[in-house]
């Protein structure tokens, strides 16, 4: 027998294995479609058997379709039971709560999921309807839960789903109540997954308990008390979430906070997991906001305001006229990047006085240091994602205050201890709205803090790849043959973080790179940045030069990494 006909054999002896133990029918018959294709159908089914979606600390995420290399309800039964074990290994007691957003079978495996854990004899409480992920992250804080799982694959493609998991104080810690887990709670609820015996042996109980609107009340009640009572309020925001689930909390929180109820983009206002009329449901992909721009000038908006589908990131679009000193592009709508909406969220809260620790992760703008250097503020750098930024500082000082550049801002680390995109709405409208009053916007203050602290270009090289071995050859070519200098000066600082993460550090006097690739998306992520002094008031002439250096470094990057 051939090397070739024995893998085959293999592969159809796992596919049947995997067959007999599924339990959810249109899984069953979706896989046996591609066993009746055989031999033809064997690099499918090669994949689909690859091996099992790992459980890492942004739990599981991946397309959905039958097999262990996917989403679907078997995989789904396996990680709820190997979590159940764990939190029941741990000591933890109390109630576990789920939530899901409005992806195809979010529903379907959040209740597998409950009952999973009803089957093993804890409490499930599940969210009443598919709702923003910084509801979940809420919940577990409001009902002192052992743990959340919230159901959702963000901004991933429409065929993706996933499974993110939050513990509560119990189990996480005065730090972690309510965050997504950290090493080494992934690694041992992994290998308690893999430790789950054949899914026909999973007990499973009911439902769970269905929560009210109450939850979302208070979700909505504490939005609102993030950012100050009897300010200026006449601010016209245009609002997309993006086909997700986004709209009605964020409405709510804004109407209750005395804002103008948003205008939404009309065929983006509703639910919809096909996620029509974008490429990506990201906010931050090209063409992702034109019909909100559309609906901003239609509608005469101050600025214009995007969740991504799970309503954890949040993206602001100014508009900037010609001689604007920010503005790098045609007269118009500009989206800020995140770092922008970053350095304005810190400013507003600083001169609110909120004392505390500020915090961003290593591939965000050096500016926020700036700012809490000058302003004599605590300052923690962490790696990248809301699960280090909630715990930046070990707890030395309560946090106030985090963001990474990727449009996710938490500025009640008390109320949700994550990103979320509502609050972060609220709170920059808060500043808009000062701002008009006084016959100012938000490209008016940050020329102010360039003005300050230099202008902080940012900017990102981004390669999606179909084959993750490039990404692996990229990072071994920039290791191997790192450049001395950026942009013609000598490096003061290389780093490489391996083996505790996979980053490579470049800094020079005036340019910094941060290259790794994404824990969520098939990509490679350089993230530039150049900071140049405003000279004579002239913030106009510090971005030209400012942006021209960082299309320069991108080119000297791309050429380092072989991309």
């Amino acid at each position: 027998m051939s090397a070739d006909h024995q893998h085959l054999n293999d592969l159809h002896e796992q596919a049947q294995r995997w067959l007999d133990d599924d339990p959810d029918p249109a899984s069953r018959a979706e896989l046996q479609a591609v066993l009746d294709r055989l031999p033809a159908s064997a690099p499918e089914l090669a994949d689909r058997f690859a091996g099992p979606l790992t459980f890492g600390t942004a739990g599981l995420r991946g397309p959905l379709r039958a097999g262990p290399n996917g989403m679907n309800l078997a995989v789904v039964t396996q990680a709820a039971a190997g979590l159940v074990a764990w939190l029941t290994a741990q000591g933890g007691t109390g109630p576990l709560v789920i939530g899901y957003d409005a992806r195809t079978g979010s529903r379907a495996f959040a209740e597998r999921t409950a009952q999973v854990a009803t089957g093993a004899g804890r409490p499930a409480l599940l969210l009443p309807r598919p709702l923003p992920t910084p509801v979940l992250a809420h919940a577990v804080r409001q009902h002192e839960a052992v743990a959340g799982v919230m159901v959702t694959a963000s901004h991933n493609p429409p065929q993706d789903n996933g499974y993110k998991v939050y513990l509560g104080a119990q189990l996480g810690g005065a730090l972690g109540a309510g965050a997504q887990i950290v090493p080494p709670a992934d690694a041992e609820i992994e290998s308690a997954i893999r430790a789950v015996g054949p899914l026909a042996d999973v007990p499973l109980g009911p439902r769970g308990q269905l929560l009210d609107d109450t939850l979302v009340e208070a979700y909505v009640q504490q939005a609102v008390a993030v950012i100050a009572p009897g300010g200026p309020r006449d601010l016209k925001v245009a609002y997309t979430p993006l086909h997700g689930v986004g709209a009605a909390v964020l409405t709510a929180a804004f109407t209750r906070a005395g804002f103008p109820t948003p205008p939404l983009v009309p065929d983006q206002a509703e639910p919809d997991p096909r996620f029509p009329t974008v490429a990506f449901p990201n906010p931050e992909e090209p063409g992702a906001v034109d019909r909100l721009t559309a609906l901003a000038d239609e509608t005469g908006a101050d600025i214009a305001i995007a969740n991504d589908p799970d309503a954890d990131r949040c993206a602001v679009v100014i508009r900037e006229p010609a001689n604007s000193a920010a503005n790098r592009d045609a007269p118009g709508w500009r989206m800020l990047r995140g770092d922008e909406v970053g350095a304005l969220l810190a400013d507003h809260l600083m001169r609110r006085g909120r004392t505390g620790l500020y915090a961003t992760t290593i591939v965000s703008s050096a500016l926020l240091r700036a700012m809490c250097t000058a302003r004599d503020l605590p300052y923690d750098e962490t790696l990248t994602g809301f699960k280090w930024i909630v715990r930046a500082g070990g707890g030395s000082t309560p946090l106030v205050y985090g963001y990474e550049e990727a449009l996710g801002y938490c500025v009640a680390p008390d109320h949700v201890r994550d990103k979320d995109g509502i609050t972060a709405a609220l709170t920059i409208a808060e500043l808009a709205a000062e701002l008009k009053a006084e016959g100012r916007s938000l490209a008016d203050r940050l020329d102010e803090l360039a003005a300050e602290f230099g202008v902080h270009h940012t900017d990102q090289l981004s390669v999606r790849v179909d084959d993750l071995q490039v990404i692996t050859d990229a990072m071994a070519r920039i290791r191997a043959a790192t450049p001395s200098t950026l942009l013609g000066e000598p490096l003061i600082e290389s780093q490489d973080l391996l083996p505790a993460a996979d980053v490579v550090i470049l800094r020079s006097a005036s340019a910094r790179v941060v290259i790794r690739p994404s824990g969520t998306e098939p990509k490679l992520k350089a993230y530039l940045e150049v900071v140049q002094p405003v000279v004579a008031g002239d913030i106009a002439a510090a971005r030209r030069h400012a942006a021209t250096a960082v299309a320069e470094l991108r080119a000297e990057i791309a050429a380092s990494l072989g991309v």
